[in-house]
């Protein structure tokens, strides 16, 4: 018996879980709306629960007296129908009722009353004009309170007739639909409209925070100041604090790389001149060889520890950026193609995106003959699309080749002066500015390495 429990508690468990889930899929993800639901929706939820059970009991009471009235005038209509001689009072009666009654008498031949009518589940008169009948009346009625809508029809049976009176529903019945309903419209949009003048106000500083933090991801510099409830002004402090640190700190890193590259240079400089004073020789030529390129490892190095952070945002033609890659690559001898569709203009740091793009298309001009430069900015995202005809890189190692020092294949690269940065440091470069660098197969056979970011 223990162990069937939870058997039989499973499929109620599952259903639950699928129903939250649905129930989550639709549920608002924004933070404004979603407070705009806490808010209102148990207000209202409340607010209608006790408006119908107080009001429809108020109202279910006042029909209930209404009816008893209805049923006690037609009790009275019949008890003087049966106290004259019969055939000289219908004149009478009709006359009573329809002037001091307000209800329509009618004598029909002496015939069955029609079969009792299904009656509604929700009907109130229904059930209560009924009962008030019942209690009146010892005679068979039949009563209609669905075929007209604003009348009530109730024939009773007599002994030599039909009595068929006629009443308008509101003598019978007081309805609080209209009324309900009125006032919980009214009520709900007052509310709906306090708390969304409450809410945006208070959303709207934490808006502001973050895309205040998205502009400071992307490089840009913005206007920021703590504003809105005290959480979100600490927050706001918070993050203007992070922000002179990291500023702070990319400032101290920026000025030792800059001290680190001048003494660099100086001792470079100098083994140049004492290379340029020993005269050219077998020995000093290979010796140069290998000062130059300890200079560009150097500059590598460098480039990759610096990130190019200090560096100012400004509007930058990618158009005519991507113009020159491909005039450069023409002038290795290497076939490029370049295709620009959208708005030509993007706010990023010029040098430092154009290194990104001269690394990415570096990569390809050492493997592959054919090279093709895509862009496209819809307005919401820049993509640009590098395809070369090399041999690619296999699919389980291009995230390795965004490590930095790693080399794919040494033996292709022991004489080339590649420091394994080009790709770290342009994937680097685009996270910096918010964006991303990824690889994928290329049409052209070769390797597709795509930058996208945000503008």
């Amino acid at each position: 018996m223990t162990l069937a429990l939870p058997a039989a508690l499973d499929a109620p468990r599952q259903l639950w879980r699928r129903f939250a889930g649905w129930l989550h899929e639709r549920m608002p993800k924004g933070l404004y709306a979603r407070s705009l639901l806490i808010v209102i929706l148990p207000i209202v939820l409340l607010q209608s629960a006790v408006a119908y059970f107080f009001m429809e009991r108020h109202w279910q009471a006042v029909t209930s007296r209404l009816s008893a009235a209805v049923a006690r005038d037609v009790a009275g209509l019949i008890d003087f129908y049966d106290a004259f001689p019969k055939g000289e009072h219908r004149d009478i009666i009709q006359r009573i009722a329809g002037e001091d009654l307000s209800i329509d008498v009618h004598f029909l031949p002496k015939e069955p009353l029609p079969p009792p009518a299904a009656k509604p589940f929700f009907s109130l008169l229904d059930h209560t004009l009924s009962r008030e009948l019942s209690l009146r009346l010892q005679r068979p009625f039949w009563i209609d309170t669905v075929g007209r809508s604003n009348i009530v029809e109730i024939r009773v049976a007599l002994d030599d007739s039909v009595m068929r009176l006629l009443a308008h529903r509101t003598q019978a019945y007081a309805s609080n639909s209209e009324i309900f309903f009125i006032w919980t419209v009214i009520a709900s949009m007052v509310i709906i409209a306090i708390a969304t003048s409450f809410l945006r106000n208070q959303i709207r500083p934490i808006l502001r925070l973050a895309r205040a933090a998205e502009e400071f991801g992307k490089g840009r510099e913005v206007a920021f100041s703590p504003r809105g409830a005290r959480e979100v002004r600490q927050a706001g402090a918070a993050f203007l604090e992070m922000k002179r640190r990291v500023e702070r700190a990319m400032e101290q890193r920026t000025t030792m790389l800059n001290g680190v590259s001048h003494d660099l240079r100086t001792i470079i400089t100098r083994f140049k001149l004492s290379l340029a004073l020993i005269g050219e020789t077998a020995e000093t030529a290979e010796m140069k060889k290998d000062v130059d390129e300890m200079e560009r490892m150097v500059e590598a190095y460098l480039a990759f520890a610096r990130g190019d952070g200090g560096e100012a945002t400004a509007e930058t033609d990618v158009a005519a950026m991507l113009d020159e890659l491909k005039t450069d690559t023409e002038r290795r001898g290497l076939g490029a193609q370049t295709d620009f569709s959208g708005r030509r203009l993007v706010a990023v740091r010029p040098a430092a995106f154009r290194r990104c793009l001269a690394n990415l298309v570096g990569n390809a001009q050492r493997y592959a003959k054919n090279i093709t430069l895509t862009g496209v900015n819809d307005g919401h995202m820049l993509t640009i699309h590098i395809d070369d005809d090399g041999p690619g890189i296999p699919v389980e190692r291009r995230d390795d080749a965004f490590r930095p020092f790693y080399r794919l294949d040494e033996s292709r690269n022991q004489d080339e002066s590649h420091s394994g940065l080009g790709l770290a440091i342009a994937r680097d470069i685009m996270r910096s500015h918010g964006g991303e660098v990824t690889l994928e197969g290329s049409p052209l056979g070769g390797l597709r390495a795509t930058v996208t970011l945000p503008v």
